[in-house]
């Protein structure tokens, strides 16, 4: 896959708790490469950006449209907006937990984790950060770095297709309609 073909839809801006986010609509979605995590160049309100789509555990993928965003472009949750995207090769750095950042020094694991992919360190945190669970966090964060070390380059037994930020999320699903409880 090089570029894909520019995908252009109409969609409404959610709100889920305090952020504003666009869901794709399914028949979109199916045009990506995977159900998991992809990489995109969306154009929004005459601004191209580089951004992951998420899974929404759903069939679909979304992704979060910041404040500051929303603002220079205008926008609030409600409005609806065309959207065009682009599925792309590179994937951007992912911003590192500041916990699995100090993991990865503590136990001499950063080497490895710059040795594997940018798309595999997306999966390693999506993996660790798919619990709201702070125990399972921390012991997450240490089998990845056990791992790392041993040459796994990524997580495995997990399912990439389910939305793994738990603050917009219940039980791998992204929280729609206000329909399940915050």
């Amino acid at each position: 896959m090089k570029h894909m073909t520019l995908i252009s839809f109409e969609c409404k801006l959610l709100s889920i708790k305090d952020w504003t986010l666009i869901r794709l609509p399914k028949a979109i979605s199916q045009q990506l490469s995977s159900r998991g995590m992809v990489m995109v160049e969306a154009l929004i309100q005459d601004m191209t950006i580089k951004l992951p789509l998420e899974p929404d555990g759903l069939g679909s993928h979304w992704f979060r449209i910041m404040p500051d965003l929303l603002e220079k472009a205008g926008l609030k949750p409600g409005d609806t907006i065309n959207v065009s995207i682009r599925q792309i090769e590179e994937w951007i750095e992912p911003n590192v937990p500041e916990d699995i950042e100090t993991a990865l020094h503590v136990f001499e694991a950063k080497n490895q984790w710059y040795e594997i992919t940018t798309k595999a360190r997306w999966e390693w945190i999506r993996w660790i950060q798919s619990t709201k669970n702070q125990e399972t966090r921390e012991r997450r964060i240490k089998t990845a770095c056990s791992m790392l070390i041993n040459g796994k380059r990524r997580p495995c037994c997990f399912n990439y297709s389910i939305c793994t930020e738990t603050y917009i999320s219940k039980n791998g699903m992204l929280i729609l309609n206000n329909l399940q409880p915050e």
